[in-house]
């Protein structure tokens, strides 16, 4: 049995959504105690226990703890299911992030797998669906993962209702270097010169939002010597939302409207963060890296970030729990590079 403590680091969500998913792909069992610790509200949140039994339900698990609030849990993985599977989150709790937990093991099935998930696709702390579908998924194709995602609705705070499928073929995943400023995704290369894509959106509010999103990013981001093209969606849905995202080959950013942050700034926040990562010669941006640490860390690799953020330094903690493999994080010129190498 596997012993994690879920205080470590961030000591977050992100530290069971890790664990439980390489206890699935390894299957080793984990027990994880102390979840979230520190925060205001100690314990799994509704949306990290619906993970933690989607995921079961999966791969056939025996769980206990995977409730609302509980502060320790026990997994037991058995054998990975393809096929379709449905998930509801309930409320807005994040499809992204839900993902990003059931991933690794769906491409170890022994079948194609086909995953709906309703819930919220535009939500604060967690990446937005069109980061997932224009960085994340791009980048994780280097891997040898073939993954697809079409979004059937979107889903904001509070009633979320969105909806995605989520289409995955199993993959014995390879090693991937994702280095220097033009870093290979399989779809496209990144460079300064290269256009800058985007969406930019809003349900229940006047049609300008969006176009007010999209023009001021347009604005920042060309003012700073980057073409930029950005499509534009004003919806209908159960809940009222705005927001954008901004990618470019391995790098992206977002952001989303709130209650008195005119449309303007919500723009032009996301084309700022975005042209940061773009200045870098690093390869992939901040919340990338540690997304792939799971991936680096299964198959090995390489990539290179501006900065290591605490989510990456924890989620290589976790990943060193389960896998034989030595990542090293080295500092050269200004940007670092994360490396993964398989021990024999």
């Amino acid at each position: 049995m596997i012993e994690i403590d879920g205080s470590f680091g961030e000591g977050g969500g992100q530290i069971v959504r890790t664990a439980v998913a390489l206890s699935a792909v390894m299957g080793k069992p984990v027990h994880i105690s102390k979840i979230r610790q520190g925060r205001p509200k100690p314990g799994l949140a509704a949306q990290h226990a619906r993970a933690i039994t989607a995921l079961a339900g999966i791969c056939d698990a025996r769980t206990s703890g995977a409730t609302p609030g509980s502060s320790e849990i026990v997994f037991t993985p058995g054998e990975i299911r393809g096929g379709r599977h449905r998930v509801e989150i309930g409320t807005a709790g994040s499809v992204t992030l839900l993902m990003q937990c059931l991933l690794p093991a769906l491409l170890r099935a022994g079948a194609p797998s086909s995953l709906r998930v309703q819930g919220g696709t535009d939500v604060q702390w967690a990446p937005t669906v069109d980061y997932f579908k224009s960085v994340f998924l791009p980048a994780l194709f280097s891997f040898g993962a073939k993954v697809s995602l079409e979004v059937l609705q979107r889903g904001y705070y509070p009633r979320g209702q969105g909806e995605v499928l989520l289409q995955v073929e199993p993959a014995k995943l390879k090693a991937a270097r994702l280095e220097g400023r033009a870093a290979e995704t399989g779809q496209n290369t990144q460079s300064r010169k290269s256009t800058v894509q985007g969406v930019s959106h809003c349900s229940n509010l006047p049609e300008h939002v969006a176009a007010r999103q999209a023009d001021s990013a347009a604005e920042v981001l060309e003012q700073a010597g980057y073409a930029a093209r950005i499509t534009q969606q004003a919806l209908r849905l159960p809940s009222m939302g705005s927001g954008i995202t901004l990618w470019s080959g391995c790098k992206g950013a977002s952001c989303l409207g709130e209650r008195g942050l005119p449309a303007e700034k919500v723009g032009r926040r996301a084309a700022e963060e975005l042209i940061l990562e773009l200045k870098s010669h690093a390869a992939v941006d901040v919340h990338l890296a540690d997304q792939l640490i799971p991936y680096l860390a299964l198959a090995g690799g390489s990539c290179t970030v501006r900065e290591i953020s605490l989510h990456a330094r924890t989620n290589i903690w976790t990943a060193a729990h389960f896998l034989d493999a030595e990542i090293e994080i080295v500092e050269e010129k200004g940007i670092f590079r994360i490396e993964s190498v398989l021990r024999d």
